[in-house]
Parts: structure tokens; sequence; C-alpha cells
């Protein structure tokens, strides 16, 4: 069987040879030699393997020796390294850091020399987004494959821009279908969305055939959000509120105001009790029950720990600032995030820090309990949110994956196999094989040893094009220089 596989392999590599040598306009053949392949499907790693690319595609994947490999090919020798599939983060703005050129000389480089190959943009101008992404398909820029919601669908005043805001059920259809038209892949639903905006927008994106995705209102349910179609639950809004016994007693409570001469200490101390109620509520059986319907309705989690850890629970020992992720940090950003940290730290009390993390606690726990249901998971950041470095914070986020309990394996999955399934791509990428798109990683380190070690990159193949380490500091460099510029 070895021998005949073995047979199989040389006349397809030989195949791949001519017809590559008989093309009137040669293209490119790259080949990694005596590498560990983890394709991410699941299987165990293979040692020893040759990976032929041809242009864009996995030609050829075999044993070395038994593999031949196309007359000048470049060849890259990655003994002792591992490849993985391209990573995907499935929460970014790529525009959040001000105006699209932000995004291209800022984010774009710093999300390619960490590995990222595929983002999902969760909030943007659709001019923006559509311009960025064309110029990357079209090979004028390189930069990740890009899917993209456009703005957001938001209540009166909208928390975020750019928004649209929709009040009634007319204003919600109209929305969704203005953006289906214009092309988005997806529809974002926002916080202050009531519900009769919200449950518009899921019917008319059932009837386009568009799957809407974002955050659960807060005037929805997380059951009811996927009982009625949402594709993705981000950030895990409003799921620890549903696996709360007092789940209607809390949500009235967020919505009732202070007193008139409440104090900010009062506002505190009353979230605080808020807060305390949400864990001491928390019930095993609805939480069970609200996996159970995850699981049945196809809704996917995107829990973000990054911007979770980073933003909403920083806590005095959150010290970004010596961070050496900083220097990549435009000035006019830094500025922003110096502001978010301020009003996360300031007046606040160690008890205060002590809930806050309690909640990333139980955060962890549900997400584990959530894999070990069934339910789908992604990776995803939210750069370039205020304390989230673009591209290695999807590092940490596999990190907190495993820390949720989640094999190195399931957590490396979240970022490549699992968001290829999301976006109807398996068949051309997501993982290692023969015809699929080469977005490649290649490792100096075991992932499925610690997960720490994706952090570990020799080098980048995007498409087919290798970017060896050389390249991948040149782009560092670059976003080092934009952001001492800016």
């Amino acid at each position: 069987m070895k021998q005949l596989l073995a047979i199989t392999t040389f006349v397809v590599v030989v195949a791949c040879s001519m017809i590559w040598s008989c093309s009137s306009s040669r293209k490119p053949v790259l080949a990694i030699t005596r590498v560990t392949v983890i394709d991410a499907t699941g299987a165990q790693p293979r040692q020893d393997m040759t990976v032929v690319i041809i242009d864009e595609r996995v030609a050829v994947l075999g044993p070395y020796g038994s593999t031949a490999i196309p007359r000048g090919a470049q060849v890259v020798s990655a003994t002792s390294k591992f490849l993985i599939p391209g990573l995907a983060d499935m929460h970014v703005h790529l525009t959040g850091a001000g105006e699209p050129r932000g995004s291209r000389e800022f984010i774009i480089p710093l999300l390619l020399a960490n590995g990222i190959t595929t983002v999902r943009d969760m909030g943007g101008n659709v001019e923006d987004l559509a311009r960025l992404r064309i110029e990357i398909s079209s090979g004028i820029r390189l930069g990740p494959q890009i899917f993209f919601t456009g703005p957001y669908l938001d209540g009166d005043p909208p928390a975020y821009q750019p928004s649209i805001v929709v009040k009634t059920a007319g204003e919600a259809h109209a929305a969704v279908d203005r953006l289906a038209i214009e092309g988005v892949d997806f529809i974002k639903t926002q916080s202050r969305l009531n519900r009769k905006a919200y449950f518009a927008i899921a019917e008319e994106s059932k009837l386009l055939h568009i799957r809407f995705a974002g955050h659960v209102p807060d005037r929805v349910s997380a059951l009811e959000a996927s009982q009625a179609g949402q594709a993705s639950i981000e950030h895990l809004t409003g799921v620890l509120l549903a696996c709360s016994l007092k789940e209607e007693e809390l949500r009235r409570a967020r919505f009732a105001p202070g007193a008139p001469s409440e104090t900010p200490a009062q506002a505190r101390a009353r979230d605080r009790e808020w807060r305390r109620k949400l864990l001491d509520t928390y019930s095993p059986q609805k939480a069970e029950a609200l996996l159970e319907a995850f699981l049945k309705n196809g809704t996917w989690q995107v829990p973000t720990f990054p911007i979770m850890v980073h933003l909403g629970f920083v806590t005095p020992r959150t010290d970004l600032w010596r961070d050496r992720r900083m220097q990549y940090v435009p000035q006019n950003v830094r500025k922003i995030w110096v502001q978010g940290l301020h009003a996360q730290l300031d007046n606040y009390s160690e008890p205060d820090f002590a809930l806050r993390e309690e909640i990333v606690n139980r955060s962890l726990q549900i997400v584990g309990k959530m894999q070990a249901a069934g339910v789908r998971i992604m990776a995803g950041t939210d750069i370039a949110a205020p304390n989230v470095f673009p591209g290695s914070s999807l590092h940490d986020d596999l990190s907190f994956l495993v820390k949720a309990d989640l094999t190195p394996m399931q957590a490396l999955q979240a970022a490549t196999r699992n968001p290829a399934e999301f976006l109807g791509k398996l068949q051309t990428q997501g993982t290692i094989e023969q015809g699929k798109f080469a977005d490649l990683l290649l490792l100096d380190a075991d992932p499925l040893t610690d997960i720490g070690n994706t952090k570990k990159i020799r080098a980048l193949v995007i498409r087919g094009k290798l970017l060896d380490r050389v390249a991948l500091d040149g782009l560092l460099v670059s976003a080092e220089k934009f952001a001492a510029a800016n």
C-alpha cells in the first residue's frame, strides 16, 4: 500500500511538473521539505513530509524521499519545524484605528507578521473594506483574505460608528436590503437594538439568505437569538445572563435608572451588586439547556477573550505599557488606549477587580462546557479595540481557549478549520490538504505540545507566496515606523 501511495504521489508531482514546465506563463513552485505537518483536520501530525505548492495551491503532500520536487522549485528545508494552516481572526475592525491608511500601514502588516491569512471584519465602512479587499485579491497589496459585515445595525443612539440606526421593522428590512445590495458577507447586530427591530433583521436576513451575527441585544435573550437564527454570538454577549435563574429580573435591573442624586460611587456599587447576583444565580441546568439550543440551532461562538480581559476587565495588574508590542501602536491610538485604561482603573476598588476576574473565570468555564457539548467555537480578538494588539492578540486568544479546557488541537482548529467551515470555504482552505489554497504557517516548535508555540513563527506562506523570517521582520519594522510617525 505504501509503495502504491509513493508511486501515485510521484506520478502526480511529475504531472504537475510537466504542466508547470509547459505553461506559457511559468507558475511559481515552492517545496517545503522534511517538515512535520499538523493539518488541523484532527489527524495526528505527520513527520518528515514534503509539501509542494504550485502557484496558490498545495499540489502534493507526501513523505520526504518518495515525493518528487519539480525542477526549478524554491526549496525550504524545514527539519524540526511544524507546518500548520494560516490563522483566521474572526472578529476584527480593520479601520478601527482610524482612517483606512491606518489599517494598511499598521494593522495589516501586523496581521501577516503574526501568521493571520483570513479575517472577518465585524464593523466598518463598506466602501473602504471593499476597496481593501479588491487591492488584496487583485495582488495590488499583500494581505489576508477579508470577509466583512459593513456598518452596525443598532438602536438610537448607536453605541459605535459607523452604524445604521434601526428602530422599526420597516427600517430593519430596509437596512438589511441595502447592505445585501452593497455586497456584505454578513449583517452585524449591536446591543441597543429593540426587540422589534432585531427580529425584523432576523426575518429579512433569512429571506435574503444572508446570515446575521454580532451582539445579542440587551433586550433579547441569548436563547431567543439562537432560535432566531443568529449565526454567531460575539464576546459571549448575553450568555452568562441566560444561565441565570434570575435572568429576567437582572435584565430589567439593567434598564432601571439610578436615583437622580446617585453619585458615581453609588452607580459603581449598583453595578457591582448586579454582577455579583449574575454570578451567584448561575444555574448549571439553564446553562446545559442553553448549550443544547446552541448546538441544535448551529449558533457559533466567538468569545474574544483578549478584549474581555484587556478592556472590560482590566485590573491594577494589567500593565500593557511595558509590553514590547506597544512599539507597533501609533501614538494617536495609544492616547485612546490610555484614556480607556484610566477609565477602567480610576476610582475602582479591589472588590471590583476581584469580581471582574471572577467573571472572566466563569466565562472560561462556560466556553469549556461549550466545547464539550459540541458548540462550535472560533478565535477572535476585536482588534483594533483599546489594549488589544493587532495580530499577536490572536495567539493570546488561543492560549485563553486552552485555559478554557480546549485541547491545543481544538484551539488551533478554532483559528483554522472552524472559520473555514463557518465561512463556507472548507473545500478550499482551513486545513492543509491537496488542492487547497497554500495559506500556511511554519513554526519553530510544536503547537500541540504548547499552544504558545504558534508565536514562534519561522515563515508564512500566503496564497503560495513565501514570506521568510526576514520578510516578516520587515513588516514589523514598517509597522513600527508608522507607529512612531503617527
